[in-house]
């Protein structure tokens, strides 16, 4: 009987030094158990994965500033003072060919809504 018990005793001593000096031993998720049926090495538990998700890709919405200042010099834009992007999409603001104040405003889709010249 004590025989057994220090043979216990010292299984479980093993498998905690075990468990400490070899962290990855206890990364498999299995549970020791010392009972009075002795000591018991449960089998890990099943994990559920998770299901794989295909990758998001972000991608821009609508063209980007330098396309659309490409866009307002087609419409006769010559020096560029400020470019904002607006609620209805770009809004460029600078000087025409002629000297004249403008603003040109473009869709997200590269439309132009509106050229206002002052």
């Amino acid at each position: 009987m004590i025989l057994r018990r220090l043979l216990m005793s010292a299984a479980a001593l093993a498998v905690m030094t075990a468990t400490v000096v070899l962290p990855g031993a206890g990364a498999h998720g299995q549970t020791i158990e010392l009972g009075p049926n002795g000591l018991r090495v449960n089998p890990p538990e099943v994990v559920p994965e998770e299901p794989e998700r295909p990758y998001r890709r972000l991608e821009p919405e609508g063209i980007t500033e330098y396309e659309a200042i490409r866009i307002a010099r087609g419409e006769g834009l010559g020096r560029v003072e400020r470019v904002r992007q607006g609620r209805r999409g770009w809004v460029i603001v600078g000087i025409d060919r002629n000297g004249d104040d403008i603003r040109v405003i473009i869709s997200r889709d590269g439309d132009v809504i509106d050229v206002q010249r002052d």
